[in-house]
């Protein structure tokens, strides 16, 4: 996914944060991190579902195991 590359740059300033004394910085980007990569599975779960329109303006949305449920 295009967005995992966030995570290096994170690592690599956690890396320097360590290397020059900010331990609180280094402490906080771990955390953020962490939150970065639960928004990334969160996203690759939402957009693996695909989205299908009909001509009365309903959606129906479809899950990978092909199940759908309408929406509108």
């Amino acid at each position: 996914m295009g967005q995992k590359w966030i995570i290096d740059v994170l690592a690599d300033l956690k890396t320097f944060a360590e290397g020059n004394d900010l331990p609180v910085l280094a402490s906080k980007l771990d955390e953020v991190s962490r939150v970065a990569e639960a928004e990334i599975e969160v996203l690759a779960q939402v957009t693996s579902v695909k989205m299908q329109g009909d001509q009365s303006g309903t959606r129906r949305f479809f899950n990978q195991a092909g199940t759908s449920r309408r929406i509108g």
